[in-house]
Parts: C-alpha cells; sequence; structure tokens
C-alpha cells in the first residue's frame, strides 16, 4: 500500500456505504427533511464548524509534527470553508454551531496517528459525496454562485484527503500499519453510514435504495 492508492482502496472497501451516503437522501438526513435554502446551508456550515474544531483537537494530541502541521492545515481550511458558507446564509438567526456527529467522536477517540489519519481519509470519502449533493441541490435551485462554492469546498476536501494519505505515509512502517489505517478509514465511513440510516429509519425513510 502507499499513499497514493490508499484512498482508492479505501473506497473500494466501503463502495456500498459511501454510495448511499452520496445519494439525494444524504440532505434529507442531515436537514430532518427540511430542504429549505437556509437550513441546507445552516447544516452546511455547522459541519464545517464541527470539522475544524475536531482537526484542531487531533493537531493537539499528535503524535508527531507532521501530522501536527497536518491537521493544523485541515483545521484552516474548514475555518475558511465555515466562513464562506456562512457568509452565503442571509439568516442571521441561523443556528451554525458546531455539530460534530458520529464521525468527528470516531475521528477524537482514535489513539495514535496512524489511526488518526486514516479516519481523517475516511471522513474526506464521506464528505466528498455530501459535498456533491449540496453542489447538485443548488444547481437544481439555479443557485449558481452556491453551486460554484460548494464545487470549490468539495476540491479543497480533496485535497486535503490527498494530503492526509501523504502524511499518513510518513507513520506507517509496514502493512500492519497500513491496514490499521485501513481499518480506521472504514470505519469511520462506517460511523457516518450508521448515523445515515438511523436519521432517515427516525423518519421512515428506506436508507439502503441509492437515487
Amino acid at each position: 500500500m502507499n499513499a497514493e492508492r490508499f484512498p482508492d482502496a479505501v473506497a473500494d472497501r466501503t463502495r456500498t456505504a459511501l454510495d448511499r451516503l452520496g445519494s439525494s437522501k444524504r440532505l434529507v438526513a442531515i436537514t430532518g427533511a427540511d430542504l429549505t435554502t437556509p437550513t441546507v446551508l445552516a447544516r452546511a456550515a455547522a459541519s464545517e464548524a464541527a470539522a475544524a474544531d475536531t482537526f484542531d483537537a487531533l493537531a493537539a494530541a499528535a503524535d508527531t509534527d507532521a501530522a501536527a502541521a497536518a491537521c493544523d492545515s485541515f483545521a484552516a481550511t474548514e475555518r475558511d470553508h465555515y466562513d464562506r458558507v456562512t457568509a452565503a446564509l442571509d439568516a442571521d438567526d441561523a443556528d451554525t454551531a458546531a455539530d460534530p456527529g458520529a464521525i468527528h467522536d470516531y475521528l477524537r477517540e482514535r489513539p495514535d496517528d496512524t489511526t488518526r489519519l486514516g479516519a481523517v481519509v475516511g471522513r474526506g470519502l464521506v464528505a466528498d459525496r455530501t459535498l456533491a449533493q449540496f453542489v447538485g441541490f443548488f444547481v437544481n435551485d439555479a443557485a449558481h454562485d452556491r453551486a460554484d462554492l460548494f464545487r470549490d469546498l468539495r476540491r479543497d476536501t480533496s485535497a486535503d484527503t490527498a494530503d492526509a494519505a501523504a502524511a499518513l505515509a510518513s507513520c506507517c512502517d509496514g502493512d500492519d500499519d497500513w491496514a490499521r489505517a485501513a481499518d480506521a478509514a472504514a470505519d469511520a465511513v462506517d460511523a457516518a453510514y450508521q448515523e445515515y440510516v438511523a436519521a432517515l429509519n427516525g423518519m421512515g425513510v428506506d436508507a439502503k435504495s441509492v437515487c
């Protein structure tokens, strides 16, 4: 295994969950079926705030300078994303407070840089599919500036996911370390998926179909 192959290997391993997380039901789960522009933007902002907080925590817990620097950079990206999304949000009273969710709880619980960075890659794969749904929402709403905003956020997230895999390479001394990282990445995806299923089931929606 190597850094370049790692994200694709994790994506292949978690294909079913990622496909379902990348369906149009993703925004239904995130917003509680309130698919209005203010709510969609507010939930996006809350997610970016949670990611920034999580990456700050991972940087503080890092075992190596390289992992700390990578997580500091990811946190800065997410803070920029939060600022950009809130700037697009017209409702002054919208709730954009950080909402960590299962995947961020999982990241914070990892015991070392290998599993933390592996989980960051898994989180990035989930975020990529989620951001694609935000793009689609605003394309369908003919809100082209907002669609472009989320395209930018998706590109940034993809770049950070690749950077996490590159940082992971400095932590992995052999196949066993790569396997631990892959397990952490897959479990991060599963944490997001189980939360998604629970949210939809709570609304009486079938999470298994993809549309």
